[in-house]
């Protein structure tokens, strides 16, 4: 399968233009989990306008806002960093991207200062595919893969980033995001 080789755990996955799906329209999906049993990730771009301290009653107060990172599980929390080593447990996924890690540590490296809101990012549930799944969305046309960029969690501004991941694709891509979101014949 052709598509199986495109996808790996580190990337990106944007939305076709026109998909209509209301939870992936113009969404860009950090890929943490690829492998035969499925895929994990997060959509990095779709921020639910609530705080991290309106979620947890027990968190240090922390000014951090949380996106929502899929359809799956949305009673729970997951948060990406760039803090690395200094949160054991965590996973690396790219270059200067990492995935969750000890909580009580982290509320202790919070407390301490140590992590800023702009280390962190936390998202409501997540975007999840059983073994083979994403494969057939790629044969379908559904995503397109791109490099992950640590920027694109920490810098970027997430109403944009769709447009900007497409864009530095290159090519053929840099006219797609120019694409208006709602395409209206006249």
């Amino acid at each position: 399968m052709a598509a199986k080789s495109l996808i790996k755990s580190g990337q990106v996955l944007l939305a076709e233009p026109f998909m209509q799906d209301p939870y992936f329209r113009r969404a860009v999906v950090l890929l943490c989990e690829h492998h035969d049993e499925g895929s994990i990730g997060f959509i990095l771009n779709k921020s639910i306008d609530i705080n991290v301290n309106e979620l947890i009653s027990d968190f240090p107060q922390f000014e951090a806002e949380v996106f929502y990172g899929g359809p799956v599980q949305t009673d729970t929390l997951h948060y990406i960093h760039n803090i690395g080593d200094l949160l054991e447990e965590s996973v690396k996924i790219s270059e200067g991207v990492w995935w969750g890690g000890d909580f009580d540590k982290l509320k202790f490296l919070i407390t301490s200062g140590l992590v800023e809101p702009g280390n962190i990012r936390f998202f409501v549930g997540y975007s999840g595919w059983s073994g083979g799944q994403l494969e057939d969305e790629m044969e379908y046309g559904s995503w397109v893969t791109a490099p992950m960029d640590a920027n694109y969690v920490f810098k970027s501004q997430p109403g944009r980033l769709w447009s900007q991941v497409m864009y530095n694709k290159g090519d053929l891509y840099e006219i797609i995001a120019d694409m208006p979101d709602m395409v209206s014949w006249n």
